[in-house]
């Protein structure tokens, strides 16, 4: 078997990239709905609801302890790597997203009093997640997994 075969016949790691690929493709119904508007940039970017990452690294974990066991040690290194993911997606990069609309504030406010030669690019604000949003591609990644695995 070659490796392209071999990777497609790996359903934990199918099973992660479907999830990754539901959250996404959640990320741009739910701006349809919530902002009454399509933009397909949101099936790339980062942000908002569900959690993609989480998501995706939720489908891996869940994905190796159904397949290679619960107690197994790969499983807890997937768990763990999959909590640091989550905790830095709602946490630091949540955090960084807040900045930065302060940032685009601040940049906004000295443009129009003083400086009209500013020309910096507005910081991206959506970068991290709310706990929900985290929790919700965490629940998304678990599903995916046990349907498909």
């Amino acid at each position: 078997m070659n490796f392209i075969e071999s990777v497609f016949d790996n359903k934990v790691l199918l099973t992660s990239i479907l999830a990754w690929f539901l959250a996404q493709s959640l990320k741009v119904i739910h701006t349809l709905v919530v902002d009454k508007h399509f933009n397909f940039s949101r099936f790339v970017g980062s942000g908002g609801m569900p959690s993609s990452h989480s998501s995706f690294v939720m489908g891996l974990t869940t994905g190796i302890g159904l397949t290679d066991g619960w107690d197994s040690t790969i499983f807890a290194m997937s768990l763990v790597f999959a909590l640091v993911v989550m905790y830095d997606a709602a946490g630091v990069r949540n955090a960084v997203g807040k900045q930065a609309i302060i940032l685009n504030k601040m940049m906004e406010d000295l443009h129009h009093k003083k400086d009209k030669k500013l020309t910096e690019n507005r910081l991206k604000e959506l970068i991290g997640h709310t706990p929900v949003e985290v929790l919700a591609g965490a629940i998304l990644g678990i599903i995916v997994a046990n349907i498909v695995i």
